[in-house]
């Protein structure tokens, strides 16, 4: 039987309005913190919370929509939890047979700079969009995930064995996931389709296919040349300045001129198609620097959409993301500061290899510093990216038709800037499978900053989108 797909809008459309959406405001009034910023998120008890919400929504879904599905959090002592639901196959779907539905309920920190009426615990609509911290990354996805299910079966469609993993510490680069993932041993089967529900849209019209991932590495870097800060009249022009010395380091893995990354391992050969896909694409998304809040007259780094595509998809970029040793200008008096230390954020194309692209940065900071000065370097994450592999014909059939049948418009396909951790680990260990990354982060969405929103019609349309292509797995020639 083919999925109706009016039947399964309707089921979407109501799931949203009338539970989805008053659901997701509790979601974001827990500060659910991921672990990376919170070392103690255990003893604060948000990240149980948020779980418990999920959990318990799932759990009502279970006994309402989804017959024979079990709802579990997988826990480990001193590891966030994973929300795990099982859901058996109907129709013409098969037991063997397993989608692996992916998404994450940690958030980022709040960040400042929220606009007036708007916060990152406090949920608000506006319009289309639901403001607050965690709404679009990615607090819709377990619930996009248990609707497309149901509508599915509401539609009189077909889907083979799904499990919905969620996971709790993804914007930490998913430290906790490969215990996880070692203590589930066999029970998340072969997946032979992994939808992941955490990626960008270049609009509001139509589905987006993400075709790779940048990897990530941060790492703490610090500057010491003093025990104690001392008077700057009296050290100035004799103990040297900590941040003269990491500004020249810093200057050793990138010109500061281009912003361009110096370690040759940091880059990798574009893949020609990837390069096509970006001419093929750029057209459409206009004024890509049009999405980002500049200052006044700031210019983009890059003159055209195509080349800033290619830059924030396969070329690396270095971000210093914390700042420490220094007070805050209004408080900082006349002393020559003892140390400055940096925390880094390097992304990283796809292929790249994370352990020797953090290697070489380490190196470069460390070998013979001036004025012999104490460098240290802390390591933090090291994660690969992830590039596609080939779309089978029926996979590329089925987002074409999902797409249509949601939007009303095909799809497209492009690479995104971000990481997705278990994306890399879950083609490592499932190389057959195939792959459907895609999400709601559009334009000026801003995930990880101010004025995070989910646009909630694209939130029900990708949902819808969802079932389609669930549908069209079960169905698939084999």
């Amino acid at each position: 039987m083919t999925l109706d797909a009016a039947s399964a809008a309707a089921h979407i459309d109501a799931a949203w309005t009338d539970d989805i959406v008053p659901v997701l405001h509790d979601y974001i009034r827990i500060p659910n913190v991921s672990v990376a910023y919170d070392a103690d998120w255990e003893a604060a008890g948000h990240m149980a919370r948020a779980t418990e919400l999920l959990r318990d929504w799932c759990r009502r879904h279970v006994d309402d929509g989804l017959a024979g599905a079990t709802v579990e959090v997988h826990e480990l002592p001193g590891r966030t939890p994973v929300l795990i639901v099982d859901v058996p196959a109907v129709g013409q779907g098969s037991a063997d047979d397993t989608v692996l539905l992916y998404g994450h309920l940690d958030k980022q920190p709040p960040f400042t700079g929220w606009r007036d009426g708007l916060g990152p615990w406090e949920p608000v609509v506006d319009g289309d969009r639901l403001y607050g911290r965690g709404s679009a990354d990615d607090g819709y996805s377990t619930f996009s995930a248990i609707a497309a299910l149901e509508a599915v079966r509401a539609a009189g469609g077909d889907h083979s064995r799904c499990v919905i993993l969620i996971e709790a510490s993804e914007e930490s680069g998913s430290p906790d996931l490969p215990a996880h993932l070692e203590a589930l041993g066999d029970r998340l089967g072969s997946p032979s389709l992994v939808i992941a529900l955490d990626s960008w849209c270049g609009d509001w019209d139509r589905l987006w296919i993400t075709t790779s991932l940048r990897g990530l590495i941060d790492l703490t870097v610090e500057v010491a040349v003093l025990t104690e800060g001392v008077h700057s009249g009296s050290a100035g022009g004799v103990v040297p300045s900590t941040f003269r010395i990491l500004r020249s380091l810093l200057s050793r893995i990138e010109d500061e001129r281009s912003g361009e990354l110096l370690p040759r391992e940091l880059h990798v050969d574009i893949p020609d198609q990837r390069l096509r896909q970006i001419t093929a694409t750029a057209p459409e998304l206009g004024d890509f620097a049009a999405r980002f809040p500049f200052a006044d007259d700031v210019r983009p780094e890059r003159p055209s959409t195509e080349q800033m595509l290619i830059a924030r998809t396969w070329q690396p970029a270095l971000e210093v993301v914390g700042i420490g040793g220094a007070p805050r200008p209004g408080r900082a008096g006349n002393v020559l500061r003892p140390s400055t230390a940096v925390k880094l954020s390097v992304r990283l194309p796809p292929t790249a290899d994370p352990t020797a692209a953090i290697e070489a940065i380490e190196r470069r900071l460390t070998t013979d510093p001036p004025y012999d000065a104490r460098v240290t370097v802390q390591r933090g994450s090291a994660e690969a990216g992830w590039h596609a592999p080939p779309e089978a014909p029926w996979l590329a059939r089925a987002i074409a038709s999902a797409s249509g049948a949601a939007f009303g418009q095909p799809p497209r396909s492009l690479g995104e800037g971000g990481t997705i951790p278990f994306m890399g680990m879950l083609g490592r260990r499932f190389p057959e499978a195939q792959f459907v990354i895609t999400g709601v982060l559009g334009p000026e969405s801003n995930a990880h900053g101010p004025n995070e929103f989910l646009h909630l019609p694209t939130a029900r349309k990708v949902t819808a989108a969802v079932a389609h292509i669930v549908d069209a797995h079960a169905r698939r020639p084999r």
